[in-house]
């Protein structure tokens, strides 16, 4: 097998995030459940914008961020998302090519326009997500470049995207030239909601072996399996999955493998800020590691160091040289 020209493939919706500051009484007076992920309309998006405090927007998607993170450590990535022919697609596209990433699906010329997740932001650093999904839901088969994904060492999908029957197919037709090309499949089950949703198809796409990395945070591992018992959740991963990466909060993550078991503790904080992007930057690491050889341990280290760089400020990116910190914390 020839060596893989872009490390990693993110697979995902492509969406420019509204960051802004709020109490959680806006929360309850807007009726918003924290820390949830809210499918809305346009109106609603232009509702909540409206009525939104100072903001911060950046190209996004959780896909695209995990994107961001495996360039930012030097890695070499590609991405495949929908945006429109609009301004808001023009600027993803210019942000993701920025960043080095490949990225060259064609806009969607007629129809929605990109979409853009408002993320309220609480006091305690718990991020709350409207999202209107506009263009990025019309990423089909047609989108999937076979070139790029069989020379991608891993193709990695988030589950959001796991709605629309054009998404699930172009996701299943990357999956199918992976494998052929003998590289590995990554998902990530994104949210508690998706896993409600879509249950039976990520059991599915998990047991036969589609998917040969699974990323989930505690609650969505446990929704999987429908158990409040965490030693449950992991012994019924165990015997599905052939590796789990599970983030487990302050406590860190958990890898499954086989008969392996490894906890790695949480990297120590200053503050946190914004939650926003923390299983995003925790997948860079720990699939920019695996591209590169490292252990499962350093693996997750790597991630855990991700994770605990971006919560410590508003967005769901470091604003410095992750890299830099990363070799600084003796992880490169």
């Amino acid at each position: 097998m020839t060596a893989a020209k872009y490390d990693i493939l993110g697979i995902g919706n492509a969406i420019v995030d509204v960051l802004s500051r709020t109490d959680d009484d806006f929360l309850v007076a807007e009726d918003l459940h924290k820390g949830s992920m809210n499918l809305i309309d346009a109106e609603r998006a232009e509702y909540l914008y409206a009525r939104m405090g100072p903001a911060i927007e950046a190209s996004g998607g959780s896909a695209g961020n995990t994107i961001f993170g495996i360039a930012s450590l030097g890695g070499h990535p590609a991405y495949f998302g929908k945006v429109a022919n609009d301004q808001l697609g023009s600027i993803f596209t210019h942000d993701m090519r920025s960043l080095g990433a490949h990225f060259d699906t064609a806009p969607l010329k007629d129809g929605a326009p990109t979409a853009r997740s408002m993320i309220l932001i609480t006091p305690d650093g718990e991020r709350t997500m409207n999202t209107y999904l506009g263009a990025c839901v019309e990423l089909g088969e047609e989108d999937i470049d076979p070139d790029v994904v069989a020379n991608s060492g891993i193709t990695y999908m988030e589950g959001y995207l796991w709605d629309k029957e054009n998404a699930k197919n172009a996701f299943r037709k990357a999956a199918r030239i992976a494998h052929e090309a003998g590289r590995e499949v990554s998902i990530t089950l994104s949210d508690s909601f998706c896993v409600d949703r879509f249950r039976s198809e990520f059991l599915d796409l998990i047991q036969s072996k589609q998917v040969d990395i699974l990323f989930a945070n505690e609650p969505e591992v446990k929704a999987l399996y429908q158990t409040a018992d965490r030693a449950t959740a992991l012994n019924a991963l165990r015997k599905d999955a052939k590796l789990a990466a599970i983030t487990l909060g302050s406590e860190g993550s958990v890898v499954v493998s086989g008969d392996e078991t490894i906890y790695v503790e949480a990297c120590k904080i200053r503050e946190l800020v914004d939650t926003t992007g923390a299983g995003d930057l925790y997948a860079s690491g720990f699939l920019f590691g695996l591209s590169k050889g490292f252990s499962l341990e350093k693996c997750a280290t790597l991630g855990n160091f991700c994770a605990a760089e971006v919560i410590q400020h508003i967005g769901p990116r470091p604003e410095h040289d992750m890299k830099q910190a990363a070799e600084q914390a003796g992880l490169l």
